[in-house]
């Protein structure tokens, strides 16, 4: 049997009929461009949520004071001043899991300068902040320890902050800002980081430190530390042990008893990701099999036209075997004729499925990820359900009796 001719007398057969094989393709070019465009827009989902997590901050830990509670009243995570500076230092020196740990204080304040105002939030770190948060500078220079331990008056602005304070194409370093009427020196302004998910602006505050955060902006507290402590485990790995660590050290430090409610709360933000990474995933294999059952339903419509046409090509099957074709012969044909509609479709539906990605993920502002192998795995389904559901047609019309074919009216 000769296959080349085989194609050509199949793919004459199909041009015949454009329409009809245009529509008998059309569930698997739905099926298969579905599956590609899916898994496209939750791969870049995916790759959202790990550049969201990786501009938070790399191996990062956040511990916060725990709730109050005042009769029965309960106040939010945070509410209880209960950590105190003593704690981070703690948290720096005892913890082998940790590799940086630094405050972070918050509060917000109008912000003046060259008779521009701006109201923003004005939060109070040290020089491990900008590590542990991957925070990297445009200009000028985050602020030194020295800066803390001397509490000195520079900020480092953001850049809304810069923006609107100083003009989107000005240099603010070296100038002068007043905060809550303190003058400050701008020494710098932090790289852009973007919006949130959630529509928050990264860039719409200003750095100074912590020491003088506490001394000038905050009023004393004395030994406790109003705000929460950021703190980086020394690999991935090993965030797991350090939130470990520092629970088991501040229960101590506390002396809370067995059983006993925490004073704190530890927050691993890459458990928080992970949790993000498998719902992105679970919905990007639930609406792959969704694409997959119209791939099925694009097959059971190959094998219901090709029974069709086996039906209204009696007399030709009867013809090719009465001048010699045998059923392998036969079968070959209609079984040629199911794989092309679909491979074409396959391949039309690829092309539909980037295109609807695309489409899609610029609405979202995702990137979008095109998978090799989900294309590959896609046109090989495709082709697949060509010859499963092309089989039975196929061994139908090989297995007409040549005489009763002919006088088939």
């Amino acid at each position: 049997m000769n296959l080349l001719p085989t194609i050509v007398v199949a793919l004459r057969a199909l041009l015949r009929n454009k329409m009809r094989s245009f529509l008998t393709a059309l569930g698997v070019i739905i099926g298969v461009g579905a599956v590609v465009a899916m898994t496209s827009i939750a791969a870049g989902a995916q790759a959202r949520i790990e550049e969201t997590f990786q501009q938070m901050g790399s191996n990062m830990l956040v511990v916060r004071a725990g709730s109050s509670r005042t009769g029965g009243v309960h106040g939010g995570a945070g509410s209880q001043t209960s950590l105190t500076w003593n704690d981070l230092a703690a948290i720096r020196e005892e913890a082998s899991s940790v590799l940086y740990a630094a405050p972070l204080l918050s509060n917000r304040a109008q912000v003046m300068a060259e008779g521009n105002n701006w109201s923003t939030t004005i939060q109070g770190t040290t020089a491990e902040y900008f590590t542990i948060a991957n925070w990297s500078i445009g200009e000028g220079s985050f602020f030194s320890e020295g800066d803390d331990d001397q509490a000195q008056k520079v900020a480092v602005l953001g850049k809304t902050v810069a923006d609107n304070l100083f003009g989107p194409f000005s240099d603010p370093v070296g100038r002068m800002i007043r905060i809550d009427h303190v003058p400050f020196e701008v020494i710098g302004v932090a790289g852009s980081k973007g919006q949130t998910g959630h529509g928050r602006d990264q860039d719409d505050l200003v750095f100074v430190p912590a020491r003088t955060f506490r001394m000038r902006l905050q009023g004393g507290l004395g030994q406790y530390l109003d705000g929460s402590v950021f703190v980086s485990a020394v690999s991935q790995e090993a965030t797991s042990m350090a939130e470990r660590e520092i629970s088991a050290l501040l229960r101590e430090r506390h002396r809370v008893r067995p059983g006993m409610d925490d004073e704190f709360t530890v927050r691993n933000l890459s458990d928080i990701a992970d949790a993000r990474q498998e719902g992105a995933q679970t919905m990007s294999l639930l609406l792959a099999g969704i694409a997959l059952v119209s791939l099925v339903v694009g097959g059971i419509g190959i094998m219901n036209i090709m029974l069709v046409s086996v039906t209204e090509r009696t007399r030709e099957i009867g013809l090719r075997m009465a001048v010699g074709a045998r059923p392998r012969n036969i079968m070959a044909q209609f079984l040629t004729e199911s794989v092309a509609l679909s491979l074409v479709g396959g391949l039309l539906g690829v092309l539909a499925g980037v295109g609807a990605a695309s489409w899609l993920v610029g609405r979202f502002g995702w990137p979008m990820l095109v998978q090799p192998q989900m294309v590959l795995l896609a046109v090989a389904f495709s082709a697949a359900v060509g010859i499963g559901f092309g089989l039975y047609p196929a061994f139908k019309a090989s297995r007409l009796d040549p005489i009763t074919a002919l006088r088939y009216e």
